[in-house]
């Protein structure tokens, strides 16, 4: 068993290395924060939508009472 074994030592060491690497990168991989701003950017504009979406109403006739408020001053500013 033993000559066997000294056979593939080599193999062996091989493959245990490849391991290492393997875990090395995944560990990387998993721990990298490159991305992280981006995701966080678009999870900001999805809540922003959907508060747009459940508040529309209430945006609209926010929006259309300050129109109407430009509207009536400008009217008295220009006579």
């Amino acid at each position: 068993m033993n000559k066997l074994k000294e056979r593939f030592k080599g193999v062996i060491e091989t493959a245990r290395d490849a391991g290492n690497y393997l875990a090395f990168k995944a560990k990387e991989f998993l721990l990298d924060e490159r991305g992280m701003g981006t995701v966080e950017v678009i999870l900001i504009i999805v809540v922003l939508i959907g508060l747009v979406i459940v508040f529309k109403k209430e945006i609209d006739g926010l929006v259309e009472e300050i129109f109407k408020t430009i509207n009536t001053d400008a009217a008295k500013v220009t006579g």
